[in-house]
């Protein structure tokens, strides 16, 4: 039986739910805890990206599962965007503006979310009410799992001796190699899964569940490290 973390990492955000949040439809799941890099031209997403870095707000990342990132107009003047219900609140971490019309930003992944109803805006931005859902608690790894969580560490150390900054991994400190949920959602986001799969990998409620399907998948992978 997996032990349960105590300290700090025990206080974590609780459910609650969120009107009018926006949304950010991409090709791409979002962890909670992970880092995601965008490029922000289109003119619904320079007025949210801006709104949320004035105001300090979030927004929510979903993944498409009919429809394209960048708008294109349909028959009546709208693209078809299809997106999954569930999703992760996204927080800037990194902005700039190098020149007008285009933003890069960096967001953390928060709390994951479900979606309670939705609505297009004038514009084309989508916002939805949304229930924020309990977060992983934290829970040590499991003795027949702690390869996962070893093959991590033995790629962070190779990053590093490879002199690769901080601020340049591709996930932000603290390490939490003893976390179930942490080491689960990194290699959700470094292997190269399939967009179903890594949107199952984000809806398990069982942290050791998903680090126990993501550790079949590093069974069968051949790592360059």
């Amino acid at each position: 039986m997996p032990a349960t973390i105590t300290g700090d990492r025990a206080a974590r955000l609780k459910p609650h739910t969120l009107s009018g949040l926006p949304l950010f439809p991409l090709n791409t799941v979002l962890f909670p805890g992970g880092l995601l890099p965008l490029q922000i031209f289109e003119v619904r997403y320079l007025h949210m990206i801006g709104d949320c870095q004035r105001n300090n707000t979030m927004f929510g990342v979903v993944a498409l599962v009919q429809g394209d990132e960048v708008q294109k107009p349909g028959a009546d003047g709208t693209s078809a965007e299809i997106f999954q219900a569930l999703g992760t609140l996204a927080r800037i971490v990194n902005f700039t503006a190098p020149v007008p019309g285009l933003m890069q930003i960096q967001v953390l992944g928060c709390q994951r979310f479900r979606t309670l109803r939705h609505a297009r805006q004038t514009g084309g931005l989508w916002v939805a009410d949304v229930i924020c859902l309990e977060p992983d608690p934290p829970i040590a790894i499991p003795d027949d799992l702690r390869s996962a969580a070893d093959k991590l560490g033995s790629l962070i150390r190779l990053l590093q001796t490879r002199g690769v900054p901080s601020a340049e991994m591709p996930f932000a400190p603290p390490y939490e190699l003893d976390d179930c949920a942490w080491v689960a959602n990194r290699w959700s986001e470094l292997l190269p899964l399939a967009a179903p799969l890594r949107q199952d990998l984000l809806a398990q409620e069982s942290a050791v569940l998903r680090l126990e399907l993501i550790n079949d998948v590093l069974d069968k992978t051949d790592l360059p490290f």
